[in-house]
């Protein structure tokens, strides 16, 4: 059946059409942090942040249910919902962050965020770091590593070199801050004396994309202070670390102590419904919508506002921002416990963890493969990332729980107990 499947997925997608593992797991029913494939075999998912409330969770599909039923259509039109929920989005951010504008797609709210720097500044250079993703637009593309676009990076693109634990930028783990911020610094004389000049400098707070490297939580404050000297609009995207995640703040910038001009949404924003948003300063979204004709015809529509509304419902009456920061700590303490010689580092915030594994100093990337592997082959879902895909992955629902962390733990010391050499 599954063979079966991928050829007709193939015929009708067409080649390369990315799907997980060796054996693609055929899902098709979803409870919580849990999901079921067609053979009924059950799945702890510890890797997906778009049911961020848990798969399916019934508030939500009600409140999609109801809408629905009652109306859905463009934002040209008025409705209470997009006002609604803007005005509880917002009130969960700094006072200046205090507009919004919704779309359906992170990669959607990063390409409009590059359009509100240029606004802004008049400029065009922009600045990201040599190991991310911020999303699939033209513009957003040529920020990403994953593949250099047609044709090589646009001549306005520089990309610094991405923080990380055991290689830091600088050599030095007690100096990678101010190298970090001086390499950027670097990027912005580049791109004014090429004429572009610098318009601003998109990341991710957590830097997921990254490897999700251990930083303390002073470590932007000289890049901020480079950026912002230069003129430049500070961009932090939180399609990943937002809403919570991150544990104890609802916003990956939040525990970085950090001002941003700009904040993108969007995976878990509203539980798996197509959701996203930027949020941005006053002046900011003056400049952008005075700059570009902007209108977005399924962005902000009631559906996805009572989704969105929804998901803000249960984050706040399950108090699920403190939950990460609690059983993302525990998550953490049972790892610990697993004893291999290839995991080289153990971290995490919140309810995003990281394993990087190495041998002889160079990456294992053959191990971290066969974790998880042997993790879908045991009933867990993950996943990994970083330069060289050796670092593993863990970013379950946020209605994780310790019994959770439990049964993950023991699927991945099983992993790690076979010899793979």
């Amino acid at each position: 059946m599954t063979n079966e499947l991928m050829a007709r997925r193939q015929a009708v997608l067409g080649p390369n059409v990315p799907t997980f593992y060796d054996n693609p797991v055929h899902l098709v029913r979803g409870s919580g942090v849990w999901a079921w494939d067609m053979d009924g075999n059950k799945y702890l998912d510890c890797y997906n942040n778009v049911p961020h409330v848990g798969h399916c969770h019934p508030h939500v599909v009600a409140a999609i249910s109801e809408q629905a039923a009652t109306l859905n259509t463009h934002t040209r039109y008025l409705h209470d919902g997009i006002v609604s929920y803007g005005e509880r989005l917002t009130a969960k951010f700094q006072m200046e962050l205090d507009q919004v504008i919704m779309v359906c797609s992170g990669s959607e709210a990063n390409d409009i965020a590059l359009r509100m720097a240029q606004a802004m500044t008049g400029k065009v250079g922009i600045i990201s770091t040599d190991n991310t993703y911020h999303g699939n637009t033209m513009a957003v593309s040529q920020l990403s590593s994953r593949k250099p676009p047609i044709g090589g990076y646009a001549a306005h693109v520089r990309h610094v070199p991405a923080p990380d634990t055991l290689r830091p930028v600088g050599g030095s783990f007690a100096n990678q801050a101010e190298a970090f911020a001086k390499e950027i610094q670097k990027a912005i004389d580049d791109l004014e004396a090429a004429g572009h000049g610098f318009s601003g400098f998109l990341f991710c707070p957590t830097f997921a994309n990254e490897g999700l490297p251990d930083l303390p939580q002073n470590f932007m404050r000289p890049a901020e202070r480079v950026i912002k000297a230069a003129g430049g609009v500070l961009i932090s995207d939180e399609v990943q670390p937002g809403f919570g995640r991150s544990g104890g703040t609802w916003w990956g910038h939040d525990w970085l102590g950090l001002s941003p001009d700009v904040v993108t949404l969007g995976k878990p924003m509203a539980n798996g419904h197509p959701v996203a948003a930027v949020v941005a300063r006053s002046e900011v979204m003056s400049a952008f919508r005075n700059a570009f004709g902007y209108f977005n015809t399924f962005g902000g529509n009631p559906v996805s506002c009572a989704a969105a509304a929804a998901t803000l419902d249960v984050i706040e009456q399950d108090n699920l921002v403190e939950n990460a920061r609690i059983i993302g700590g525990e998550f953490l303490e049972r790892l610990a416990q697993i004893s291999h010689s290839s995991i080289a580092s153990l971290r995490g915030r919140g309810l995003f963890v990281a394993l990087e594994l190495e041998k002889d100093g160079e990456a294992d990337e053959r191990l971290a493969a066969h974790v998880v592997e042997y993790a879908r082959n045991h009933g867990m879902l993950m996943g990994r990332t970083g330069r060289n895909r050796n670092i593993l992955k863990l970013r379950p629902p946020m209605p994780f729980c310790s019994a959770d962390t439990e049964c993950a733990t023991h699927i991945l010391a099983d992993a790690f107990a076979v010899d793979v050499t």
